[in-house]
């Protein structure tokens, strides 16, 4: 059958599901991720393995969009006044993610220090996408919002760095390398410091270049390009794209007068995108998992919660955040991905004899925390008050002129 026909019936079918999410008061993005799952290899298998494989370059493209926004979120005034609070409040909330479910590996459950190490260093990433799209789709704007977009960017650096020094401390325990203290800590730093460098430059070409651009139409074919630009750089120099593409936008929003005119027009183009990337990442989950995963899948599942909530509450209350973010932050960011797929493909190029039981756990994880995470950051969301938040934000601004 045609791709391009499947890929009208992927979009087709996540409409669908979006409008059924409505109807249940869910948010878009797990209707679509329900309606790829039916479609895919786990169900009627209309979209098969094959198939996904061959959309991989629309997942790129979606998450290389989507942190390009979160960029966005990085203005220099504004990270003065809550930086150093968002920095805290990541930190606590990565160890905390990662403490709870190494001891549930190693202590409760009896794993090998390796697999626990490499288990636990993969919990700390959140999928910025769902979350993202949650946002978007309540137009939520507010404390808690303007405290999770950072957290979510953050939390995948510091994440990328802490998978890195456990899989050196892991290829030591297996004896299958030897590294220093100083190699064990400065190959991911070199890698997020290369991601951040980049983005850096291409962000500073790309602030002067979209000042030239004619009218809307240009200016958004313009960011398109630039976007593919970074990711494909960053690919091409072995770092991080999502970083590569977060840095663009935080350069540009701080170098550009009416940065908004850029954002804006992404936000246009991305719908389609996201809607494709959202059920085709449905489709790629294996339900069978559901089967293979034992106490394993479970213990990680409830561990990952459990350590990121009460990270992200503690770190929240150290700061002295506002009430709505100590309660309602930590249920926020469950949202797990790409990241961590990606994470558990190098672990098995790295560490073979770790990778069937990482790789099974992560994809049960990635299953459960794609459907529920969206959710619950809705409600939390909700609960906090700031649903249609943008709505009001321009409101006040057009009072204010």
């Amino acid at each position: 059958m045609d791709l391009l026909f499947k890929l009208g019936i992927i979009i087709l079918v996540g409409i669908v599901g979006g409008r059924v999410a409505n109807y249940f008061k869910l948010p878009n993005v797990s209707g679509y991720i329900v309606a790829g799952l039916i479609i895919g290899p786990s169900f009627i298998n209309l979209v098969n393995l094959t198939d996904i494989e061959s959309f991989n370059i629309i997942n790129e493209m979606a998450l290389a969009a989507i942190a390009f926004s979160i960029g966005n979120e990085f203005l220099i005034k504004d990270m003065k006044k809550v930086g150093k609070d968002v920095l805290l409040i990541t930190i606590a909330e990565v160890i905390g993610a990662f403490t709870v479910v190494f001891l549930m590996m190693y202590f409760l459950l009896n794993q090998t220090i390796e697999f626990s190490l490499m288990i636990a260093s993969m919990s700390a990433a959140t999928a910025p996408a769902g979350i993202v799209m949650v946002i978007r789709e309540l137009k939520a704007n507010g404390p808690l919002t303007k405290t999770i977009l950072p957290i979510v960017a953050l939390d995948d650096a510091v994440g990328i760095m802490v998978f890195g020094v456990c899989l050196s401390l892991a290829k030591m325990f297996s004896g299958v390398a030897q590294y220093s203290i100083v190699q064990i800590i400065m190959n991911p730093l070199l890698e997020i410091m290369g991601s951040i460098l980049l983005g850096f430059v291409i962000g500073v070409v790309m602030a002067y270049v979209v000042k030239k651009a004619k009218h809307n139409e240009e200016l958004l074919i313009m960011t398109i390009g630039f976007i593919l630009l970074s990711t494909g750089a960053a690919n091409y120099f072995n770092v991080s794209p999502l970083l590569t593409c977060m840095m663009v936008g935080a350069t540009l929003v701080n170098l550009k007068r009416n940065a908004h005119r850029v954002f804006n027009a992404i936000n246009e183009f991305t719908p389609p995108v996201n809607l494709l990337f959202f059920t085709i990442a449905g489709a790629s989950l294996n339900i069978k998992v559901l089967f293979t995963v034992g106490i394993l899948g479970i213990g990680y599942i409830i561990a990952r919660a459990t350590g990121k909530y009460i990270g992200a509450t503690l770190g929240a209350k150290a700061v002295g955040s506002e009430e709505k973010i100590v309660k309602y932050l930590g249920m926020s960011l469950l949202t797990q991905g790409g990241i961590s797929i990606g994470l558990s493909m190098v672990v098995r190029k790295e560490l073979p004899h770790l990778s069937d039981g990482i790789i099974t756990v992560i994809l049960f994880s990635v299953l459960v925390y794609e459907i529920v995470g969206p959710i619950l950051a809705k409600i939390a969301i909700t609960k906090a008050g700031e649903v249609d938040g943008m709505s009001r934000k321009k409101s006040k601004r057009q009072i204010t002129a």
